[in-house]
Formats: structure tokens, sequence, C-alpha cells
């Protein structure tokens, strides 16, 4: 197994890669919609402000092949390998979403951006299939000693404006935060599952072509509609649903272990075993919780409810070799809180690969 770490865009730069291999850390998943700072400077995974995770842009040079290019090599000259990218811009896709009347032209794009990713060299492309996205977390000390985390504690769900998806903004002029004159209807089971299933068909041939794996990240919240749009993985048996729909190496899962372990009537360990037993499995996302929704709460690695040696054992015993990262975590009280944080998780889940492989 693989100990990755997974940057916002903004912490994409030469100080922090070089802060990772410090750490131990072999590979990157670069998470590039999106800047996940207040201030200036603090990463947040909330979304307390009117306009989510911010705008987001459709000509952003990263996307292109130079781009790509570019951002490989900027990983492989610290002496790390650019494992993944993961989430597509919602400026590039929103109408694949949404079903809109721009669908066929921004398909044809994302194609354009798997080939590019292929010839950059990058192995995986992970995505959230989600019209609401990862919506109404909020800040609070809710982890150990005091120290700042995100939860979800069932809060009111207005309708998404117009001009959102996946919790951005890709249209300004449209976007109505307050009190919207246009929102995004209702969307249900079937009909999410139906556009789900169209953008496999189209995509997933252009991966084989291209030699990227596509891996599906659960849907956080795990609820079963979420602003009035349906979800589609909230619980670990659906992951099959999304391998039926385009049975291919290509079609895999990110597998979260924080957003399964919230799920209601999900066994995180039945699932990390059966999907890392039939190879489903490109890379991990490990971050622990107490609770389950719609009342959670994220905490550090070694404190909440998954036993996460448990799952590394799990990984271990069936072959799994691929990449590790932590997710988002608890802030340490410091002045370098996210470095800390970071620091502390990598160094856990170094130390339990190196327990579980050695036996």
């Amino acid at each position: 197994m693989k100990l990755g770490l997974g940057l916002y865009r903004q912490l994409l730069n030469r100080e922090t890669l070089r802060f990772a291999r410090q750490a131990g850390v072999t590979h990157i998943v670069a998470h590039l919609p999106g800047l996940f700072v207040r201030e200036g400077s603090k990463i947040i995974t909330s979304d307390q402000a009117a306009y989510g995770f911010g705008v987001s842009e459709a000509d952003d040079p990263i996307w292109a092949a130079e781009g790509l290019g570019d951002l490989k090599a900027l990983v492989t000259g610290e002496g790390l390998e650019l494992e993944a990218l993961e989430n597509f811009a919602p400026a590039h896709w929103h109408d694949v979403l949404l079903d809109g009347p721009r669908r066929a032209e921004q398909m044809a794009h994302l194609k354009r951006i798997l080939r590019d990713i292929g010839r950059a060299g990058i192995r995986t492309m992970g995505y959230s299939f989600t019209i609401a996205g990862v919506w109404g977390r909020t800040e609070g000390p809710f982890a150990r000693g005091g120290a700042l985390s995100v939860g979800f504690q069932n809060p009111p769900q207005p309708p998404i404006p117009a001009g959102m998806v996946w919790n951005m903004v890709y249209d300004p002029a449209r976007f109505e935060p307050n009190h919207p004159t246009e929102t995004v209807g209702p969307v249900g089971s079937e009909e999410m599952w139906r556009r789900l299933g169209g953008f496999l068909r189209e995509v997933i041939p252009v991966a084989e072509e291209a030699g990227v794996r596509l891996a599906l990240h659960p849907d956080d919240p795990p609820l079963p509609t979420l602003r009035g749009a349906a979800r589609l993985v909230y619980h670990p048996d659906s992951f099959q649903r999304v391998f039926d729909l385009a049975p291919s190496p290509m079609n895999a899962v990110e597998f979260c272990v924080g957003t399964v372990s919230e799920m209601v009537g999900a066994d995180v360990y039945e699932a990390v075993d059966r999907y890392s037993k039939a190879g489903r499995i490109a890379y991990v996302h490990l971050r622990n919780v107490r609770g389950k929704v719609p009342h959670y709460h994220e905490t550090f690695i070694d404190d909440g409810d998954t036993d996460m040696l448990r799952v590394l054992r799990i990984l271990h015993r069936n072959g799994f070799d691929g990449v590790i990262i932590p997710d988002h975590a608890p802030l340490l009280d410091c002045a370098a809180p996210w470095h800390a944080s970071m620091a502390h998780a990598l160094g856990w889940i170094r130390a339990a690969i190196t327990a579980v492989e050695r036996g």
C-alpha cells in the first residue's frame, strides 16, 4: 500500500510538495475545483459561505494539455508521483449533471480532458456524480480536545439556486444566493441513475483507450436526497449498481472510509472487504467519524467509530496495493493547523501500514 496526500488547488506548490515528501508521502491526489480557503489561508471543508465552495471557472488553464503536463512535472520534480486528479470542474459538466442543453458539448470536452490526462501519464480520475455536491457541513470544536472539525447536523435543505451545481457556482449571472427566483427542480433517483448510466457508457470507452481509471466517490453526506436532488451511492451496495452500468476495470470506486462509515445500515468492514477483494477500489480516502447521517462529526483518524487498523488489515489481506490518502482532518491548534493535522494523520497511516504489512 502506498502513502498519498490529497492537495487542494492552492496547496499545489513546491513548498507543500516538499512537506509531503518529508512526511513520507510518495503519491499525490490533486483536487482541482475550488480553493477551499477562507481569509486567504485557512483551509476549510465546511460550506458556510453563500457561494458554497466558490465559483468554477470554465477557462481554467490547468485543464488544458499543457496545464496538466505542467502539473505532472511540478509533482514529479519533487520526487513524487501524481496518482490522480479529483473532481471535474462544475463549469465543465453542469449540463451533464443537469441533463441540460449543453450536455453533448460538455461530454465532448470531458472526453478531451480524459485523453489529455492519459497523455500526461496520470492514471486515475476521481469524480462525484451529484447535483447538490458536498453541502450542509458546519465547523465546530467537535474533535478531541476541542479541535476544529466539521459535522453534519441535519440542517434545513433549501432548493439549489440556478447557476449552482455540485455546491459551486458555474453561472454567477444567474446565481442568487439569498432569495433565488429560479432554482434547480427536484430530480428523482431513477433519473439520476439514468444520467450516470449515459455518462459512463460514453466515457468508459475513452477511459479505456486513454488508460485512465474513473473512480466514483460515494455521496457525502450519504442521504437518499439532498436539496431536492436524489443521491446515488448512499449505501455501499449501490457501488455494484455503478459497476453493472459499465462492466469495465476502468469503472472503479474512490473508496471514502469516512463517507461509508456515515451511511445508515452500512458495515464499513464488509464493504471494504467486498470491493477490495473484487479489485474495484482505485484509491482510498481514510477519514474517521462519530455518528451517522443525519448527525455526525469528523474526528481524528485514531479517535472515531471506525477501527482504521482493521480497515488496513482487510485491504492488505485482499492484495490492495493502491494509494491511501488522509481525507480532511480536524485542525490542531498551532501556527500551521493544516500542516500539523496532516502530519499527524500521515504519521499514523504510515506507521499503521508498516505494522500491517509486517504482520
